[in-house]
C-alpha cells in the first residue's frame, strides 16, 4: 500500500510539473535581455569590445603580442628605430594572433545579429551608430589578421555547432583583395551609420574614415609593392593584390582621408612660430593633452584599474624607480638623422668631424643639438637633454690622451670594433668609479645614463626615448604597471600622412588632377607644426622617400613603422646584414670639451629580414581544425 501511496505521488508531481516551464535559464547567467534592452547593456557590451581590440600600444611587443603586462621586447628595436638589450636583431611576431581575432569577430556579429531583435526599445539614431560600431570593431579586427596572413577567413555572421556541421564550419581563406574590400564595406556602413562624435575611446564616424584611410593605403602599398603569390584550387589569390588594383586602393585612401578635413585638425595649442622651446613643448603636451583636437581615437588608461609600465620600462637610467627597469628603447642615429637642425655632412649624416678630419668640440653636450627642429628634441632625449629638471648624462667614457693638434678618430669608420682602452675609460655598469680630472674634479665616465659596456644597459645608443614619456610622474611611481598615460592609436597628423602619401602615389601613377600640390601642401603642414624646414616647392617633392621620412619621423615610437616598412616591402633591404648607428659622446680630460663619435653599434648586433615574414605562418593549431585552411608560402 505505501509503495502504492509513493508512486502515485510521483505521477502526481510530474502532472503538475508538466504544465510549468522548467525551461529557466540559471540566474547567473546574463541573457540577451539584460544587455539589449538597455543603453548601460550596450555600453558594458561594447566596452568588453573595445578593450579586445588589436592595438599594437604600451602593452604590446612582437614576441608577446598585445595586452601583455611586461613589454621588454619592444616593436622599435625591431624597426631601426632604436636599439634594446633585449631585442638584438631582426625577429616577427612571436605569438597566435589569429586565435585571438576571431572570438572577437564573433562578439561583433552576435551583436549586430542581436541588436535588432530589440531595436524598438532605442531611438533609431542610436541603433544605427551602434550597428555601425559593431562594423567598426569587425573592420579594425580584419585589418589586424590581414596585415599579419593576407587572406584569412571571412566570416560575418555568427557560427553555431552543432546546428550546423563541422565540416560547414571548416571556412576557408578568401583572397587578401576581399578581405581588405570586406573591411572598406565595414568602415563605409560605420561612417554612414555612425554619429560625428562620441566619448573618449569609443569610435565615431570620422574614425571609421581615417581607419579606412589606413586601410587602404595598406591595400595600395601591398598591390604595388608585393612580389610574393599564394593561389588556393579556385585560383582565388590568397596572398596577393593584382597590381592594377593600386590606383583604386589608393584613391580610396586619399578620398576616406578627406572625409577627416575639418573635423580634426592638428595640435598647436602652445605652439608659435619661431619659438622652438613653444614648438616642442606644443608637441610634447600633443600626447598628454586629454583634449586634443587632433585625438581621434584612443585608449585610455587609469591605474589602478588599467595599466601599463611605458614609464618604468623607458625613463633614463639616472631616473629610474624601484623596479630596476629603464632604457629599453635607444634611439638609433639612422633615426635622428632623418630630422632637421644640426650640422650635417653632404650625405646626410651627422657632421662630428671638422675639414682636418679631427673631432669636433663641444662645451656642452647639448650644443650639437641646440638649433635641432623641436620634433626631434620632443621625440628623443639627446645627451644634455632636460627632463624632469635633470639634465640627462648620457656618455660613452672619458677621453685621457693628448687634444694637441686635435682628436682623431678613435677607430675607422665602419668598424664595430669596441673602443680600445687605451686613453679611454668607460663604465663596466651604473657603480662607475670617478675619474679624477686634471682639475682634480671628478666625474662619471658614463654620467648617470651613459653606456654602461658590461651589462649592455644604460642608452646604449647614446640616446634615449622621450615621446610619451609623462615628464611629472615622481620617481617613486615609476614602477611596473602603475603608468596610466592615454595611448592615441590614430590621430589627425596620421590621417594627413596617408592622404599625403597616397597622394603622391597617384601622382607618380600619372594619375592626373592636383595630387602632388596636396601632397606638398600637407607635408608642409606636418613640417611647420614639427618646426622643421619647409619644402619649398612642389616641385621638392620628387621622390616617395620625403613623404616616407616624413611619416618616420612623425609618427617614431609609437608602433607603426614596422608595418609601414612591411607594405612598402623594403624591410628585407634595409635590413640585408644591417648594424645601425649609434652616436657616443666622450668627454676630452685634457681640454674639458665634449666631442661625438658616430659609429655602427659595437655590440655588433645585426639585422637581416627573412622576406617569409612579410606574410606570418598560420598557426599550425589552426590548420590542425580545418585542412581547408592553406599555409602561407615558406612555411
Amino acid at each position: 500500500m505505501k509503495l502504492k501511496i509513493f508512486l502515485l505521488s510521483i505521477v502526481c508531481f510530474i502532472g503538475q510539473t508538466a504544465c510549468t516551464d522548467l525551461d529557466i535559464p540559471p540566474m547567473n547567467v546574463i541573457q540577451d535581455k539584460d544587455v539589449f534592452t538597455t543603453e548601460g547593456g550596450i555600453r558594458i557590451y561594447m566596452a568588453r569590445c573595445y578593450s579586445e581590440l588589436p592595438f599594437e600600444d604600451f602593452r604590446y611587443s612582437p614576441t608577446r603580442g598585445t595586452n601583455h603586462f611586461w613589454i621588454i621586447n619592444p616593436q622599435p628595436a625591431n624597426t631601426g628605430e632604436a636599439l634594446s638589450r633585449d631585442l638584438n636583431g631582426s625577429t616577427t611576431e612571436g605569438f597566435n594572433f589569429w586565435e585571438r581575432a576571431y572570438p572577437l569577430i564573433r562578439e561583433a556579429n552576435y551583436f549586430l545579429q542581436t541588436l535588432p531583435t530589440y531595436a524598438g526599445n532605442f531611438q533609431q539614431a542610436d541603433v544605427n551608430h551602434w550597428l555601425g560600431e559593431a562594423r567598426f570593431i569587425r573592420a579594425v579586427t580584419y585589418m589586424a589578421l590581414v596585415k599579419r596572413y593576407g587572406g584569412v577567413p571571412i566570416i560575418n555572421k555568427v557560427l553555431n555547432y552543432p546546428e550546423q556541421s563541422i565540416e560547414e564550419l571548416k571556412i576557408p581563406r578568401a583572397s587578401e583583395q576581399a578581405v581588405y574590400d570586406s573591411i572598406a564595406a565595414d568602415l563605409d556602413f560605420a561612417y554612414n551609420n555612425m554619429k560625428a562624435s562620441s566619448e573618449s575611446g569609443r569610435a565615431n564616424k570620422y574614425a571609421a574614415a581615417a581607419f579606412k584611410s589606413r586601410a587602404m593605403l595598406y591595400a595600395g602599398s601591398i598591390a604595388k609593392y608585393n612580389q610574393i603569390q599564394l593561389f588556393d584550387g579556385n585560383q582565388n589569390r590568397l596572398v596577393g593584390i593584382p597590381a592594377n588594383k593600386a590606383n583604386d586602393y589608393f584613391k580610396a585612401a586619399y578620398d576616406a582621408a578627406g572625409l577627416v578635413d575639418g573635423h580634426y585638425s592638428l595640435y598647436k595649442k602652445s605652439w608659435a612660430a619661431g619659438d622652438k622651446q613653444a614648438q616642442m613643448q606644443n608637441y610634447i603636451n600633443l600626447f598628454f593633452d586629454a583634449t586634443s583636437p587632433e585625438n581621434i581615437l584612443v585608449k585610455g588608461y587609469k591605474y589602478p584599474e588599467t595599466v601599463h609600465g611605458y614609464d618604468a620600462y623607458n625613463v633614463p637610467r639616472q631616473l629610474m624607480g624601484g623596479n630596476g627597469y629603464s632604457a629599453e628603447v635607444n634611439p638609433t642615429l639612422n633615426l635622428v638623422e632623418l630630422y632637421d637642425g644640426f650640422p650635417k655632412n653632404p650625405d646626410g649624416t651627422i657632421q662630428t668631424l671638422d675639414a682636418g678630419g679631427k673631432y669636433i668640440l663641444y662645451t656642452n653636450t647639448l650644443d650639437l643639438f641646440a638649433n635641432a627642429e623641436p620634433r626631434l628634441r620632443a621625440t628623443v632625449i639627446v645627451p644634455g637633454d632636460i627632463f624632469k629638471n635633470e639634465s640627462i648624462e648620457i656618455y660613452r667614457g672619458i677621453y685621457t690622451g693628448s687634444t694637441a693638434g686635435g682628436i682623431s678618430r678613435l677607430l675607422p669608420e665602419g668598424s664595430t670594433a669596441p673602443y680600445p682602452s687605451v686613453n679611454i675609460v668607460s663604465s663596466p655598469n651604473a657603480q662607475q668609479t670617478p675619474f679624477t680630472l686634471p682639475d682634480g674634479s671628478k666625474k662619471n665616465p658614463a654620467g648617470r645614463s651613459g653606456v654602461f659596456t658590461a651589462d649592455g644597459t644604460g642608452a646604449v645608443s647614446g640616446f634615449s626615448v622621450r615621446k610619451y614619456l609623462d615628464p611629472n610622474r615622481p620617481t617613486a611611481e615609476v614602477l611596473e604597471n602603475r603608468s596610466d598615460q592615454t595611448w592615441i592609436e590614430m590621430r589627425y597628423a596620421e590621417v594627413l600622412l596617408n592622404r599625403a602619401e597616397a597622394a603622391y602615389e597617384l601622382h607618380a601613377a600619372g594619375q592626373g588632377g592636383s595630387y602632388l600640390q596636396d601632397a606638398f601642401s600637407i607635408i608642409n603642414q606636418i613640417r611647420e607644426r614639427a618646426g622643421a624646414v619647409l619644402l619649398a616647392s612642389a616641385a621638392a617633392l620628387n621622390t616617395i622617400d620625403i613623404v616616407r621620412n616624413e611619416r618616420r619621423k612623425e609618427l617614431a615610437f609609437e608602433n607603426k613603422i614596422w608595418w609601414d616598412l612591411k607594405r612598402w616591402r623594403i624591410l628585407d633591404k634595409e635590413q640585408n646584414g644591417t648594424v645601425y648607428r649609434t652616436l657616443m659622446a666622450f668627454y676630452s680630460a685634457e681640454a674639458g670639451k665634449y666631442f661625438f663619435d658616430a659609429r655602427l653599434d659595437e655590440r655588433n648586433s645585426r639585422y637581416t629580414f627573412d622576406t617569409r615574414w612579410y606574410y606570418q605562418d598560420i598557426p599550425g593549431s589552426e590548420i590542425s581544425k580545418s585542412q581547408n585552411l592553406i599555409q602561407n608560402p615558406g612555411y
